[in-house]
């Protein structure tokens, strides 16, 4: 298979905080790969570690096969990075901004693609940034990548800022241009909900490193929610084992998060003596399951 990206035991600490231990993950040509976690969890880290801003305590990663820490003129003009905050000149319009960003792609720049999108803004080539809203700032960003025509998009947690249809215009424009383009992205976030329909591969990161590395399919399928009640008030003292990735108890109503099977769950808690009834597995979305496996706090 063809990787555009290749992180092989990634490990990080700052002084003597391990970020996380052995992180490994490829993301093939043509796909979407979302590293999901909290703040604070390591997501820019990584990032900054791709694009050889920061030095791993150990590990290495590929990007077009050459090592982020030494990638060429060439391969760096393959990868459109788009920075926490949306960072613009704000002293330029939005006619200055895309002459300005076009001179250093010659050959290569699309600038229909970032006009179509100002189309859509409905703002007039004179207005400055300054005087635009957060939402609108990020359009122009999107914009100025799409133009650049790159072949691997990294995204450092795009929805900063971003209201509701500000967040659905930019995932419209990004979903369409990876399938119309066969362009490869690597996206961070703590919205776990916009990401639903959107990624592929993925890893989650909490506060202890790594947690999960996988398909969005596979996860889909395999991790369940469970709900049932308790005979009585009896406070459980479920902990994280082997089956049980969380659990969680509001008075004598229960609900449970595992990658085993209603018959192994029933059993475990019979033969933990939870006198139980109502047992039922409950749909999650995305984030449900997101927030099952990594806890609400």
């Amino acid at each position: 298979m063809d990787f555009v990206v290749e992180c092989k035991n990634l490990t990080h600490y700052y002084g003597n905080k391990l970020i996380y231990e052995n992180m490994s993950f490829n993301i093939p040509r043509g796909s979407t790969f979302g590293l999901l976690g909290k703040n604070g969890t390591g997501k820019t880290t990584t990032i900054n570690i791709l694009n050889g801003y920061l030095k791993p305590r150990s590990g290495q990663c590929l990007i077009f096969g050459e090592d982020s820490q030494k990638l060429s003129p060439q391969t760096k003009a393959r990868i459109g990075f788009l920075m926490e905050g949306h960072i613009q000149f704000n002293f330029m319009n939005i006619h200055q901004i895309e002459k300005f960003y076009s001179a250093f792609y010659p050959g290569q720049w699309k600038k229909e693609a970032y006009w179509e999108l100002m189309a859509k803004l409905q703002v007039e080539p004179d207005q400055k940034i300054a005087t635009m809203s957060c939402g609108q700032r990020s359009q122009v960003a999107l914009g100025l990548i799409l133009a650049q025509d790159p072949d691997l998009m990294i995204l450092d947690d795009y929805s900063m800022g971003l209201d509701a249809g500000y967040r659905r215009l930019f995932l419209d424009y990004l979903s369409e241009y990876t399938r119309a383009e066969n362009k490869t992205v690597f996206i961070t976030s703590h919205i776990i909900q916009d990401l639903e329909d959107l990624i592929d591969d993925f890893v989650i990161l909490d506060y202890r490193g790594v947690l999960l590395a996988s398909t969005l399919d596979r996860f889909r399928s395999e991790f369940k929610q469970f709900r049932f009640d308790l005979e009585n008030d009896t406070q459980l003292s479920l902990q994280p084992d082997e089956l049980v990735s969380n659990f969680e108890q509001l008075k004598n109503r229960c609900t449970l998060y595992s990658f085993s099977d209603p018959a192994e769950v029933k059993a475990y808690l019979k033969s933990k003596q939870v006198n139980f009834k109502n047992f039922k597995p409950v749909p999650m979305s995305l984030e449900d399951a997101f927030i099952g496996l990594t806890g609400k706090y």
